[in-house]
């Protein structure tokens, strides 16, 4: 059977963090049958300066031996409220992703995987990759979205329910800070 790997931005939805700042994020989706992703069917959101993020860290990681497709350009007259620019936005940050799944050396990028698989956040991602949490990779994918299918295999069930052991045994386990170097 041939591998597919599609991915979705959709639906952008307004953040308020307080009165006067609000930012807009965007969902992921991704739906594939390629054995270089632990979940099949994901979703999580993001915004686009973790876009940003991750580009800088794909280039960081590819050594500068491929050069990555350029997101959409960030616009410092940006409207919350105008419905085109947060199309056209939401286009360029899809074909940015999908430039970036056509190749196999991204593909084997644990921040890419952890970007589209998890909900960690920018530092959370950080530390999984440099194996400063309590939970791997694959953990931290698995914990995400739980409930994307309505039905889980029995596999399915057992797979969730050591990984929320794991996490539940570890229950206040964040990040292990780094030894200071001197």
């Amino acid at each position: 059977m041939k591998q597919f790997i599609s991915v979705w931005v959709r639906d952008p939805r307004i953040q308020k963090n307080d009165f006067w700042h609000a930012h807009m994020d965007y969902e992921i989706c991704i739906h594939t049958n390629s054995l270089c992703f632990t979940k099949k069917m994901s979703r999580v959101r993001r915004r686009y300066r973790e876009f940003v993020w991750l580009r800088e860290k794909l280039q960081e990681n590819s050594l500068l031996m491929v050069q990555l497709p350029e997101l959409p350009p960030k616009n410092i007259f940006f409207s919350l409220n105008n419905a085109q620019q947060i199309t056209e936005r939401m286009k360029g940050l899809q074909k940015f992703l999908e430039l970036i799944l056509e190749s196999n050396l991204f593909l084997s990028d644990s921040c890419l995987h952890l970007f589209l698989q998890s909900e960690l956040d920018v530092s959370g991602i950080e530390a999984c990759v440099l194996g400063r949490t309590c939970y791997s990779v694959s953990q931290a994918i698995l914990r995400c979205g739980r409930n994307l299918r309505r039905f889980h295999s029995q596999e399915d069930l057992s797979g969730l329910r050591r990984t929320e052991e794991s996490f539940e045994s570890d229950s206040d386990c964040a990040f292990v800070e780094p030894e200071p170097q001197q």
